[in-house]
């Protein structure tokens, strides 16, 4: 019989990246994560955001993270980003894919198919590459989680390049559960819905101007198909995070963990 009593709960002591930290999802996942006792290497494109997220976290007791500049659709950046992490902190126990772009995307010159996937799927992709390399020898806990979205599940108009580099992404870690599942390795997604950010507040004035109605009412349209009526916190997916981190998750590989107020359901 198996002992189950040397689960650890929470990802203390720790070395975990986490990518697009500097703001929203990823910064609540920083803090949970901080709070939990993990060591945290952050990365994002801007700096200013990311010393917002360490400052939080040492205001409220946590150990200083180290974070820097990073454009994660530069494979050779991501490689070298992940490599100074590491000398920072020392090998990875984990990695947080969460740096994304979202919006609308129409045909013609301005088209943006390119840098969704780009971005989104590609440069998730370098992430997981260069983590991959960084990360701690076995057996200990060792588990990548990616950033989806409820748009990698259903598809919307005028957001073809969202929803393809999202549903990407469940293919995406598919696959690298499969090979890396022999060595230990967990890799899991979770497919957020409507989530209470700056990116979902900028869907939703998308939403209204091509509807030509108030913020207000779209937000009320978009909450209708919610069964449970609201959008979720950036706090509740950080907790599913922790979760899948920690050896409590042990068994649960190649997932997609639908966090959507039951506005998805399989």
């Amino acid at each position: 019989m198996t002992d189950k009593t040397d689960k650890k709960e929470t990802t203390s002591g720790q070395h975990i990246l986490v990518t697009g930290a500097g703001t929203g999802i990823g910064r609540a996942i920083a803090q949970r994560l901080a709070a939990d006792g993990a060591q945290l290497s952050l990365l994002a494109r801007d700096t200013g955001r990311l010393e917002e997220t360490a400052a939080r976290i040492t205001s409220a007791g946590g150990t200083a993270p180290y974070f820097a500049s990073c454009d994660i659709r530069d494979g050779a950046g991501v490689q070298a980003a992940f490599a100074a992490a590491v000398e920072a902190r020392g090998p990875l126990h984990g990695l947080v894919a969460n740096s994304g772009i979202g919006g609308a995307n129409h045909p013609g010159p301005d088209d943006r198919f390119v840098e969704l996937v780009g971005t989104n799927l590609i440069g998730t992709y370098n992430c997981m590459r260069a983590a991959i390399d960084g990360l701690a020898e076995g057996p200990g806990a060792r588990s990548l989680v990616v950033i989806s979205s409820i748009l990698g599940r259903i598809g919307v108009p005028g957001y073809t390049g969202y929803c393809a580099s999202k549903a990407g992404l469940l293919g995406l870690v598919r696959s690298f559960a499969a090979e890396l599942a022999p060595e230990g390795i967990r890799v899991n997604a979770i497919c957020p819905g409507w989530i209470d950010t700056e990116m979902a507040h900028d869907g939703l004035k998308d939403m209204a101007q091509g509807m030509g109605i108030s913020v207000e009412e779209a937000l009320e349209n978009a909450m209708s198909v919610v069964p449970e009526g609201h959008m979720g916190n950036p706090e509740d997916v950080a907790g599913c995070v922790a979760y899948l981190l920690s050896d409590s998750a042990r068994g649960i590989c190649g997932q997609a963990i639908d966090m959507n107020g039951g506005s998805f359901m399989l």
